[in-house]
């Protein structure tokens, strides 16, 4: 009766153990995007307005680098532009009197010519305004070629400042450090006041909502798994029956080489000496955190 006892006892436990080995087919631990934000420039550190823990959106400016030279750079390129652009001349304006004056010959010379064919006049009344309508015409041609002249050279010193302004307003941008991603600051190297270098983190960020299981695939499974395909992730919670918690999973890469089973690595079979790493992005209620061991179901 002891005998049959104990033979029961163990068939119960091989079929409670044959049950949880046939729960997933691997596992793996979870990671996360994680990206090391830093200046691209050196400089005193005048704001930096994140913190561990803080939630941070996609291009919000968390931080500022010490700006002052690059700002009065700036003005001064400004105020520059508006001294030469003072300088641009109105040719309409310029000529104004000069037309004024052809126009005022043009009808003496109408004038006398009326009067000469009347005989009223003599023809070198005429001829002295026609010569003297010709040098105005040319004056004035000229006036406007040196005009037109100047002002092109005015304009190719506001294209030359526009230029400086836009590299000086271009370095002042990358004085302002935003975040890359929207997420989750997980470390803090920096503080207000201590100077920052170029390439040097300020800050950590992770997208913590939308988690990776690494896991590892035996040979034998890789035809039941291919990129784009929905499988079931699963972590321990005793809160749920069954002591695990589901989650949606859909495989987004697997690796095209094999390696050797790391030893932390456990799989539904007995462990090779070769498998292939996977990946399976999953969502995140904030019951996962990275380092994380998560179960990986293949659905069929």
């Amino acid at each position: 009766m002891k005998t049959m006892t104990i033979t029961l006892s163990l068939a119960a436990l091989l079929a409670s153990c044959g049950e949880r080995r046939a729960a997933y087919d691997a596992t793996g631990t979870f990671e996360a995007t994680e990206v090391r934000v830093a200046p691209e420039v050196s400089g005193k550190i005048l704001r930096l307005s994140v913190e561990e823990g803080q939630r941070v959106e996609a291009g919000e400016t968390v931080a500022l680098i010490d700006t002052m030279a690059l700002s009065l750079e700036r003005e001064g390129l400004k105020r520059k532009r508006e001294a030469v652009a003072s300088r641009r001349v109105d040719i309409p304006s310029q000529l104004a009197a000069a037309l004024q004056e052809i126009a005022t010959t043009r009808n003496e010379r109408q004038r006398f010519e009326n009067l000469a064919r009347a005989n009223a006049a003599g023809r070198k009344q005429v001829d002295d305004l026609e010569g003297r309508l010709v040098v105005l015409e040319r004056e004035v041609a000229a006036r406007r070629i040196a005009l037109e002249e100047h002002n092109r050279g005015v304009a190719a010193e506001l294209s030359a400042l526009e230029v400086e302004i836009a590299r000086v307003e271009e370095q002042l941008s990358r004085l302002r450090v935003s975040s890359p991603i929207s997420g989750t600051v997980l470390a803090k190297y920096a503080e207000e006041g201590e100077v920052a270098l170029a390439g040097k983190a300020l800050f950590k960020v992770s997208d913590l909502e939308r988690m990776i299981l690494r896991g590892y695939a035996l040979s034998s499974q890789l035809s039941r798994v291919k990129v784009g395909q929905a499988v079931k992730v699963f972590i321990e919670d005793e809160e749920e029956d069954g002591g695990r918690r589901a989650y949606p999973g859909r495989v987004s890469w697997i690796s095209d080489r094999a390696e050797f089973t790391p030893k932390s690595v456990q799989t539904r079979d007995e462990r090779a000496n070769l498998v292939y790493a996977i990946k399976v992005a999953t969502p995140n209620d904030g019951r996962i955190r990275i380092g994380m061991y998560g179960e990986i179901q293949f659905e069929e």
